[in-house]
């Protein structure tokens, strides 16, 4: 399925199933309406359907941009009381 590359919310959609593996875990594919359950997040993928979204967030403020930038900040602090302890 298309790699969405930005979060949104669902304006118009037919039949559309998300996989969000990437971000929950949950193996089951979601189905997304706009009215119910209309959030798609950067990252996931769309494995059934179409639809129109309208972005609400790209990059490093996407969900997934903000998940990358915590795990990156992670693995600085460690490299940085690594350096101090060596």
């Amino acid at each position: 399925g298309d790699l969405l590359p930005a979060d949104g919310v669902l304006i118009q959609g037919n039949d559309l199933k998300i996989d969000e593996s990437a971000l929950t875990g949950e193996s089951d594919h979601v189905r997304k309406a706009p009215d119910k359950d209309p959030l798609l997040l950067s990252g996931t993928h769309v494995m059934e359907g179409s639809g129109r979204m309208v972005v609400t967030a790209v990059g490093v403020n996407s969900q997934s941009g903000i998940i990358f930038t915590l795990l990156g900040a992670a693995g600085d602090d460690e490299e940085d009381g690594k350096d101090r302890k060596g």
